[in-house]
């Protein structure tokens, strides 16, 4: 049996089902991109036809170095040849190198919730991963209900899994669907199955709903699968799925085995987990494993004692391993650790006594209670620590801006709203103001002022805005609350920024984030 694990990432489609999800193109483009970067081996795009969101992402599929991208559907329907099924026919249109048919393994479902016979199911199963293959496509197969089909009727559970095998699918996926098992019964059941299917030929997609998906994947790989999916932060329907941020770092740290995410990469693994965060507008979770703030932090007495002398005391890894940082919350020393760090990571190297670090921890942490959060906007942090280096040059200044809104009736009887901003600024010597007219009052901003710009730095005409997102900071507030705004910009070249501006005045944090994306840009 090979340690390769290959690695399978449903948040696109799975975890998009999760209460309060909704992904934006730009959401599924950038977390697509992450994971290549990362080294997950397949990601799993959405169901096409299913909804506008997946038919966009189709239709504009992100140039992936690593990672193949795979749809995912259901086999054919009853009384349809698997060649004049729409749904299958809309899976082989997506271009994807590899497709994930979804079908009923548990004899129950089959018969209760399908209304057909156990050999049309195995038939349905058969056709479809048949065509899979023909068409040269890498055909996965999630036999849904395993667990729990097994646990009523292991014999026909087992016959579904062999018909997809015999069928030429390379993976076979045992689901935990109703997320009800327990770690021993996984690899109990598991075990038995590699005595008909080879395990190099077997995945594991566990749900959550016992607190037991990641224990669940791992008791799996133990029992001998080579394919593990889940999502990130284990998002997903009900109680979520299985958290491939713990998982990674267990398989590869823990159990010695080998992935597409090498030692190198998984350094990258917290800040996966901040993107994703970011991207949901949520807070990140402090106590997640691994890659939480509080995972690797340690407060007063005996453990602060206990790490200066030895930091395996209380720290089960080295929190560098997954590009965590140490966090000692009675010292100011971890705030210049990490600081350090990402003067590093940009370039600049300064000694921990160097002046300007200790006033740059001061100010980092000054804006944080102000709102700010430079996890998922590392331009802005590079241009507040370039700025206190005395780095950044004055590229313009904005003296002034006005944003009106006009909602009225139109000649033709519609009801439209019309934004337009004026501003003023200053690039050396010269005054320039302009007056633009945008979708909605950022928009409006921001043509203005790259039409304020473009003759000194024609550049700026590169710059496109692909995200933006709101969050407020003080709901208890109300209409009154302090606002958080992050922008995505990308540039001709496919380079993509993000920014961050934090106010009581929407509009203003919105320019200040604008102000940052296009001062970025410039410098």
């Amino acid at each position: 049996m090979t340690d390769r694990i290959y690695l399978y990432d449903s948040t696109l489609r799975d975890g998009a089902q999760a209460r309060g999800v909704d992904f934006t193109l730009a959401d599924k483009q950038a977390i697509a991109r992450e994971l290549d970067k990362l080294g997950v081996d397949m990601i799993e795009g959405g169901w096409p036809g299913a909804n506008p969101g997946d038919d966009m992402f189709f239709a504009s599929l992100p140039k992936l170095r690593h990672a193949r991208l795979s749809a995912f559907g259901m086999t054919r329907r009853a009384g349809r040849s698997a060649e004049n099924d729409p749904g299958l026919a809309a899976l082989f249109e997506s271009g994807t190198p590899a497709i994930c048919l979804v079908g009923k393994a548990s004899a129950t479902q089959v018969e209760k919730t399908l209304g057909i016979t156990k050999s049309e199911n195995l038939k349905m199963i058969s056709d479809s991963l048949e065509l899979v293959v023909k068409k040269k496509r890498e055909a996965l197969f999630d036999a849904e209900h395993f667990f729990d089909g097994y646990k009523a009727n292991p014999e026909y559970a087992l016959e579904v899994a062999k018909a997809a095998y015999n069928a030429g699918c390379r993976w076979v996926v045992l689901c935990d669907t109703n997320g009800g098992s327990l770690p021993h019964e996984i690899e109990r059941i598991v075990a038995a199955v590699t005595k008909h299917i080879p395990g190099s030929h077997l995945g594991i997609h566990c749900h959550n709903d016992t607190e037991s998906a990641v224990a669940n994947s791992l008791a799996a790989v133990r029992a001998g699968v080579r394919q593990v999916q889940g999502t990130l932060g284990g998002v997903g329907e009900r109680c979520g799925n299985a958290n491939l941020l713990s998982i990674i770092p267990n398989l590869i740290l823990k159990m010695g085995y080998k992935t597409g995410v090498t030692r190198e990469k998984l350094m990258q693994l917290t800040e996966v987990a901040r993107l994703l965060d970011e991207r949901l507008g949520r807070a990140p979770n402090q106590h997640a494993a691994y890659v939480g703030d509080a995972a690797f932090a340690h407060k007063g007495g005996l453990h602060v004692s206990a790490m200066a002398k030895d930091s395996t005391s209380y720290e089960h890894i080295d929190p560098a391993l997954v590009g965590n940082t140490r966090t000692i919350l009675v010292s100011d020393k971890a705030g210049k650790s990490n600081i350090l760090s990402r003067l590093n990571q940009m370039g600049i190297r300064l000694s921990v006594d160097h002046p300007k670090i200790a006033e740059l921890v001061s100010e980092v942490k000054q804006r944080e209670t102000q709102g700010y959060a430079y996890e998922g906007a590392e331009a802005s942090f590079e241009l507040l620590a370039r700025r206190m280096l005395g780095k950044v040059p004055e590229f313009f200044t904005v003296q002034q801006f006005r944003v009106l809104d006009e909602r009225r009736w139109n000649a033709k009887r519609q009801l439209v709203t019309v934004s337009e901003a004026t501003i003023k600024i200053k690039v050396g010597d010269e005054e320039i103001m302009t007056v633009a007219e945008g979708n909605g009052p950022v928009n409006a901003l921001d043509v203005a002022l790259r039409k304020a710009l473009v003759r000194h730095y024609p550049k700026v005409k590169d710059i496109i805005l692909t995200d933006f997102k709101v969050r407020i900071l003080t709901p208890h507030e109300a209409t009154r609350a302090l606002t958080r705004v992050m922008i995505e910009s990308r540039d001709a070249k496919g380079q993509v920024w993000n920014t961050i501006g934090v106010s009581p005045n929407i509009i203003d944090a919105s320019f200040n984030a604008l102000n940052d994306a296009i001062t970025y840009k410039l410098l």
